[in-house]
């Protein structure tokens, strides 16, 4: 029942920066909890980024100091500013609500998460 509607991909080159974007619509929970994991040719689905309800944020240290996740829970959105981007941050990104959690919480694995977005791509030129 909820819809989660990612945008910001695109081409960027290293060391620049783009802003993603992802609205959620539907049957939204007050107490959720929004993240982005990306996924790279080759390679698994991983954990990039997530906040609380509460603005509590978690980042995996690969992003740490470098991406900011932050959230507007009036507009039902949650962003992710990507600065000094590197290739290997090109991937896939894919924007996830998980529901039934705490304010304070930010669960990291994809398995509390219970709605995902179609993703976005991101694409870092040399």
């Amino acid at each position: 029942q909820v819809q989660l509607v990612e945008s910001g991909g695109g081409l960027v080159q290293a060391g620049g920066s783009l802003r993603l974007s992802c609205a959620a619509s539907g049957r939204t929970v007050n107490n959720d909890a929004m993240g982005w994991f990306r996924q790279a040719p080759g390679k698994e689905r991983e954990f990039v980024a997530a906040i609380s309800w509460g603005a509590k944020a978690n980042y995996a240290d690969s992003v740490k100091g470098r991406f900011t996740i932050s959230r507007d829970n009036a507009k039902n959105t949650v962003y992710l500013q990507m600065d000094s981007l590197k290739s290997e941050d090109a991937a896939v990104y894919y924007c996830a609500l998980s529901v039934g959690v705490s304010r304070s919480y930010v669960p990291v694995a994809a398995v509390y998460y219970n709605y995902w977005g179609r993703g976005t791509q991101v694409t870092v030129s040399s």
